[in-house]
């Protein structure tokens, strides 16, 4: 067993990548209580985004720049197939709505084969400035893109807390997450408030894109998966509270990566977020059936 010093570089890793699953697990909430779609194609779209970002700065472009890029291609393209589909995925089955954006997560990891081919053991790495400063806690040294991850997890999570709870257009994604036919019938502009959320769940993905090409690696395959994470973490929320979103996505960052220096479990960390999700949906479970059954006593 390792001592509690090799675990102390894992727990800061573990806690900047709980924060980067943290916003797309928001941005996976906030799209499925507006629309009622799980949105598969989330890593694909960051990762494309990745992707065309190293080529944009490869190509001499300003880093600031190919970033902003990059959240407008993810933005775009998830508003785009929201305004497309969405309409006709509205009165389809949870099922179905899942299987159509994982259609669109297809599309997507085969078009970034056709054009960053791995052929030739080409190796690609986007890396931010702030990767080569940051400071030291005790034994461990961390950067600042480490920070920036945690960070933007936080102030991801209670923007969009503070957005649904007091603006007009958070209440009319609540109220559409309740009833949806109830709140057209008020007059909501449903449409316009689902177009916000596609949106928003779009730039989200490109950063979360960005943040784990650096983080982690700039590889269609990894970045296209590490939805899985995320999705985990939505599903220990049950795909209803931003806030538990967050504290799930630290929890599923920790343990995922509190495995890797043993050396029995290593193999095992990916299987983590599998494990956390269907524990917490086993629990949840035989707790709303124990409830209902005192209800119906």
């Amino acid at each position: 067993m390792p001592s509690w010093q090799n675990f102390q570089p894992f727990i800061v890793t573990g806690l900047a990548l709980g924060g980067v699953y943290a916003l797309s697990g928001v941005g996976l909430v906030v799209l499925y209580q507006a629309t009622g779609v799980v949105y598969l194609a989330l890593g694909a779209v960051g990762a494309m985004g990745a992707l065309i970002t190293y080529s944009l700065i490869s190509g001499g472009m300003a880093h600031w720049l190919a970033w902003l890029v990059c959240l407008a291609f993810s933005g775009a393209v998830t508003l785009a197939y929201g305004m497309i589909f969405g309409p006709l995925l509205a009165k389809r089955d949870p099922l179905v709505k899942a299987t159509a954006t994982l259609g669109l997560l297809l599309v997507l990891f085969g078009a970034m084969d056709l054009l960053w081919t791995t052929s030739g053991g080409a190796v690609r790495s986007l890396t931010f400035p702030t990767d080569g400063h940051g400071f030291s806690l005790g034994h461990v040294t961390i950067n600042w893109t480490q920070v920036i991850g945690l960070g933007v997890g936080v102030a991801i999570t209670a923007g969009t807390a503070a957005f649904l709870r007091f603006t007009k257009l958070g209440t009319a994604m609540r109220a559409l997450a309740n009833d949806r036919e109830i709140t057209a019938t008020l007059g909501v502009p449903v449409r316009r408030v689902e177009a916000a959320a596609w949106l928003g769940c779009g730039i989200l993905a490109g950063i979360a894109g960005l943040l784990l090409a650096d983080m982690v690696a700039l590889d269609a395959t990894t970045l296209t998966f590490l939805v899985i994470s995320s999705l985990a973490a939505a599903l220990i929320a049950r795909l209803r509270s931003v806030t538990l979103t967050f504290g799930a996505a630290l929890l599923v960052g920790l343990v995922q990566n509190m495995l890797v220096p043993i050396p029995a479990l290593t193999s095992y960390s990916n299987m983590a977020p599998f494990v956390l999700a269907a524990v917490a949906l086993l629990l949840l479970s035989r707790r709303r059936v124990i409830g209902l059954s005192r209800e119906e006593a």
